[in-house]
This record gives C-alpha cells, structure tokens and sequence, in this order.
C-alpha cells in the first residue's frame, strides 16, 4: 500500500510538468518561473520515486540485513556479529547514557542503540552474541556471549 502510493505521488510533480509544458510557459520561450517550478517538481518526484525504490527494495531482500543475524528468544532478542565500533553518549541529568554499537558479519553493518556505557561489556573486534530486551523506548543488554 505505501509503495503504490508513493509511486501514485512521484507521478504527480510529473504530470505537473507535461501541463506546464503543454500549457504554460515552456515551450517555445521558457520563462524563469517555468524553469524553477519544473525543477522543483523534478526534485520532488526523485525524492518520491527514490523513496519507492526503497521500499520495494527492502520488500524484496527481505527486513533482516545479512550484516548479523537476528533471533527471538523468551529473554528478548539475540543479535550475532562482530563489534566494529563503540561510541558512547553521555547524557543530561536524569536522562539515560547510550552507546551505538556497530555489529557486523558480512558486508552491511547494523547499528544498536543500547542504554548505558558498552565500551567495556563489548570490546572493538571481538565477535559477540548479545541478548538484548525493550525497556520502555530502549534497548537494554541482558546477556552477552563472546564467540
């Protein structure tokens, strides 16, 4: 449903083209309204057709990236791949710290956003499988396994 739509508003800035092309004032002296208003009616539509482009790849290769594997178990859910990068976040009084962990097995990488400070419960380079649960609106590590 959402590609059909995104494709049915990518056509739209195009039509808008063909009538100001048919007509308005393109053809055969452009004005400089005609011009900027073509380009930006251009803009949109790549905007919307590269958006679909995406969608229908994701539909396609599937949601789970071959970068780890992803599992569901009763703890929560397990992640699998080798740690690229740890960078930690400190925040604001009465706010949560947050670390983004970059997992990778394959080609593409996967980035976690996880509470607290993993630089130590994770280190760089080595393969980990880590169990993580939702905790309100974040990811909390329970278990990590070094492989």
């Amino acid at each position: 449903m959402v590609l059909v739509l995104l494709l049915v508003l990518a056509v739209i800035p195009l039509l808008g083209i063909a009538w100001i092309a048919i007509y308005g004032s393109l053809f055969p002296q452009p004005t400089v309204d005609a011009l900027f208003m073509s380009l930006i009616l251009l803009t949109m539509s790549g905007i919307l057709g590269t958006t679909a482009l995406f969608e229908l790849r994701k539909r396609l290769l599937g949601s789970s990236s071959p970068g780890s594997t992803q599992s569901t178990v009763p703890g929560g859910l397990v992640r699998t791949g080798k740690v690229q990068q740890v960078v930690f976040f400190e925040a604001n009084v009465g706010e949560p710290n947050k670390s983004i962990v970059t997992l990778a097995d394959g080609s593409l990488p996967q980035m976690l956003v996880l509470s607290g400070d993993m630089r130590n419960a994770l280190p760089v380079g080595q393969k980990v499988q880590i169990t993580l649960r939702k905790e309100g609106a974040q990811n909390v590590l329970v278990n990590v396994t070094y492989a």
